[in-house]
């Protein structure tokens, strides 16, 4: 009988990138937030070690923590939501590797996407924006809502996800918290 596993975890420690180039993990390190492919692309890189933070400010990581039950193994919301969000939403763009089972990498879980890593942030800002707007909708607060609708309307993403990573200095692997 076969064993089931996450699609691209093969033992052969290859896994098949978006664009058809095949990555051994291994080759990805914990600093590493994109992959330059010999596709000619960039391919933004995640691990479950990374931290929320890596796109969002810490004060709003911690009210989605705060306001989010995750309803799996995890204590609390964190990368892999996201990325399980991202890849709801594109899942021809994401493939991933489990390695839970490698301790020779350092990471449970790797996700690598066709997207660069300006591209994902973009992109996972964008769709925890709707989750905020789908969350904000159900409130029984109209000024609330009202609110958060005016201010959604200011919100420039590609303008936040800007200066969040020039704050952050995502240049280099060793970025952290503000």
């Amino acid at each position: 009988m076969t064993e089931p596993r996450v699609p691209g975890s093969g033992g052969d420690r290859t896994l098949e990138l978006p664009c058809g180039t095949t990555l051994d993990p291994h080759e990805i390190d914990l600093g590493m937030r994109e992959y330059g492919c010999p596709c000619g692309e960039a391919h933004a890189v995640v691990t479950d070690v990374h931290p929320p933070s890596r796109f969002f400010p810490e004060s709003l990581v911690a009210i989605l923590q705060e306001t989010i039950e995750p309803a799996d193994e995890f204590d609390e919301f964190g990368t892999p939501h996201l990325m399980g969000v991202v890849m709801e939403e594109f899942p021809e763009k994401v493939v991933t590797y489990d390695a839970s089972d490698d301790g020779g990498v350092g990471y449970a879980m790797l996700w690598v996407t066709d997207f660069d890593s300006r591209r994902l942030h973009e992109i996972i800002v964008e769709l925890v924006v709707e989750l905020m707007e789908h969350a904000i909708s159900h409130a029984e607060d109209d000024g609330a809502v009202t609110e958060f609708e005016a201010q959604m309307l200011e919100f420039d993403v590609s303008e936040f996800v800007e200066q969040y990573r020039r704050q952050r200095e995502f240049e280099s692997e060793h970025d952290r918290a503000l």
